[in-house]
């Protein structure tokens, strides 16, 4: 395990734009305003070949509403767990009373805590730091973290205070094919419908801040998980609304990271609130999450919170809206009570062997021919011959006399999935076209 190394500060100071200065890459979301970020967040980085692991935090505040007292927590977590922290505070603004409170934390362990003066963009403004000196922790660090001023000094004396590394762990491990590949589900959903509620039930601690506030979780944050069926990487991921409804930047960056979690994950579970019913939103996503190439489990979660009409109405309108998903697992769960939350194992293993599954080319082309036989393409098109070419979804290649319309393809696909019990994996079709 890599030393882990917390950010942390009151809100505003400048932490996610430090994380993505090191890392090197825009992986926290950063906009001029407090509040943002909210979750822990760990990303790898490494400076002059010591790797560790970095965690950004939400702003530490006392006195606000239960939304902050819960980043707060999240903050203190992070810190509880760091084999180092980076205290940043605003060099330009001095030490605020907050800046005092957080301080008051970290003082137990000061010799691994640098207080890392930000926003200091050149040398004029270098004096401004040593007021810092009065938090009781050091020798602040100055740095611009948005122009990369002093972070390769600050890199330098950070790696200095990480734990050593035995010969045992800094030796490379060789990689084996037989180790567990990690399986990526990402959790995804509209606003406020228990995604969070759900991913903190799963991974089994409280990772993520959850509020009845929708649009708490500001962006992607994922944990890996030891299970029966080998390690899962589980992804809470911000609620998604039709584009035209987002009127900030952060919303829209948050969008961004929960398709782009949709597009690496395996398993997708869509959350959706059963006292609402299956909305066209709900529909939409689905349809995002089904295009981009990974089964689907629905989870109808507040299950409990349904009297019986509404059940059987949510039921009817699973069937009806999300009709295109197949044969997908529907799960009714309460996520905060955690009543039904161990039935997705089961669900999401079915769904993973479907999705890695491998068929024998000789039964792939009797289902093609008997499909062919029922229902031939019109303009006397055909598959010549048909097998599979790779899976994580299981792909086909048909070799066909002409092109194929898209309806019969559908249709082949259809049979593909139902004849070879393929449940709602997804399958993707290339054709090729030969001559006779």
């Amino acid at each position: 395990m890599s030393p882990v190394v917390a950010i942390v500060g009151r809100p505003n100071v400048g932490k996610s734009t430090l994380l993505n200065r090191i890392i090197g890459r825009r992986e926290a979301i950063v906009e001029e305003r407090p509040g943002v970020t909210r979750d822990r967040k760990e990303v790898a980085a490494a400076w002059q070949g010591r790797p560790f692991t970095l965690v950004d935090t939400g702003g530490w505040l006392v006195g606000g509403d239960s939304l902050d007292d819960k980043v707060s927590r999240q903050s203190e977590a992070a810190i509880a767990t760091a084999d180092a922290v980076l205290f940043v505070v605003d060099a330009t603004v001095g030490v605020t009373e907050d800046d005092a409170r957080v301080a008051a934390l970290l003082r137990g362990r000061s010799d691994t805590v640098i207080v890392v003066a930000n926003k200091v963009d050149d040398r004029v403004h270098e004096a401004a730091s040593w007021e810092l000196l009065s938090l009781g922790l050091g020798d602040p660090a100055s740095i611009s973290a948005l122009h990369g001023r002093g972070t390769g000094d600050l890199l330098d004396r950070l790696v200095g205070m990480l734990p050593d590394e035995s010969s045992e762990e800094a030796a490379p491990e060789e990689a084996t094919d037989d180790e567990p590949r990690i399986l990526g589900v990402a959790i995804v959903g509209r606003p406020n419908v228990g995604k969070s509620t759900l991913f903190n039930r799963l991974t089994g601690e409280e990772r993520v801040v959850v509020h009845d506030r929708p649009g708490t979780t500001r962006d992607s944050v994922d944990t890996v998980v030891e299970t029966d069926h080998g390690p899962v990487r589980f992804v809470d991921t911000a609620g998604m609304r039709r584009k035209a409804k987002i009127d900030e930047d952060t919303e829209y960056y948050s969008l961004v990271r929960a398709l782009a979690s949709v597009d690496a994950a395996d398993v997708a579970l869509l959350v959706i609130d059963a006292t609402l019913g299956v909305t066209h939103q709900d529909q939409r996503l689905a349809e995002r999450v089904d295009a981009a190439g990974c089964p689907i489990v629905v989870v109808l979660n507040k299950w409990d919170l349904c009297d019986t009409e509404q059940r059987e109405d949510v039921a009817e309108q699973v069937g009806r809206r999300l009709h295109f998903v197949g044969d997908a697992p529907v799960l009714r769960v309460s996520a905060l009570t955690g009543k039904n939350v161990g039935r997705l194992w089961p669900a999401l293993s079915d769904s993973i062997e479907d999705y890695r599954t491998r068929i024998p080319t000789r039964r792939v082309n009797e289902v093609v021919r008997v499909a062919q036989a029922e229902h031939p393409a019109p303009g006397g098109a055909r598959v010549l011959y048909a097998t599979q070419g790779a899976t994580d979804p299981p792909t086909f290649t048909l070799f066909a006399n002409r092109e194929l319309p898209r309806t019969w393809l559908r249709y082949l696909e259809r049979r593909l999935r139902e004849d070879l019990g393929l449940g709602s994996t997804p399958l993707k079709l290339r054709v090729r076209r030969r001559s006779d």
